[in-house]
């Protein structure tokens, strides 16, 4: 089992990275918060979980072992595989599962796509207290200001929406209200994580 990589990034994508350790190139699937937090050309270290099926091996990669230890945990779930439960860690931090889960917070998680209120009842249901308390206190997951000189990421935000299933055009309208109420015009390479989880609140608040 590959427990963590430590290497020169390679290749940034939209769910996915590639860290070279040695010469050897791995492919890591990740969420786009610990993506955003990657550069190409410098070191990097991920911690990571192999998913092993008959006719595949995959690489996950995280920004902590928190992380790590969450996503292979909630897959304990019926019906819960590696993608889904990517899709609750970009949706979510550890710690804000954590507290839906312990206080039955249905809404929460049927914000993650994917995830309808029959899965969000057996997730509560089957994870009980296993996750364990939160670590601490709520992190600011509020959407991010403007910044001065800020490279605009917000195509990327869109992207990353459209690939956990979100029409585009949705995606695009969430993207613009999270930054028209936060006062930005942009999206800075830091906030790529942020704006992507208050996006996907706007979206949730909206599922059908």
């Amino acid at each position: 089992m590959i427990a963590s990589l430590t290497g020169t990034v390679a290749h940034v994508g939209l769910d996915r990275a590639v860290v070279d350790v040695g010469g050897v190139g791995y492919l890591v699937h990740a969420t786009p918060a610990t993506l955003a937090g990657l550069r190409v050309g410098e070191t990097a270290g991920v911690a990571t979980t192999m998913v092993v099926r008959e006719d595949s091996m995959t690489l996950y990669g995280f920004g902590d072992p928190d992380e790590r230890d969450v996503f292979e945990v909630v897959q304990t779930v019926s019906g819960v595989g590696p993608r889904l439960a990517l899709a609750m860690l970009a949706v979510h931090t550890p710690d804000a599962l954590r507290r839906a889960v312990a206080g039955e917070d249905l809404a929460a998680l049927t914000r993650v796509p994917g995830i309808g209120r029959k899965g969000a009842q057996r997730i509560v249901l089957e994870l009980g207290d296993r996750l364990g308390p939160p670590s601490g206190l709520a992190p600011a997951e509020a959407a991010p200001s403007a910044a001065a000189g800020a490279t605009d990421h917000s195509e990327r935000v869109v992207e990353a929406l459209a690939g956990l299933g979100w029409p585009a055009k949705q995606a695009d309208d969430a993207v613009a209200k999270v930054l028209a109420e936060a006062g930005a015009d942009s999206v800075a390479a830091d906030e790529v994580a942020s704006t992507l989880r208050a996006a996907l609140r706007v979206l949730g608040g909206h599922r059908g």
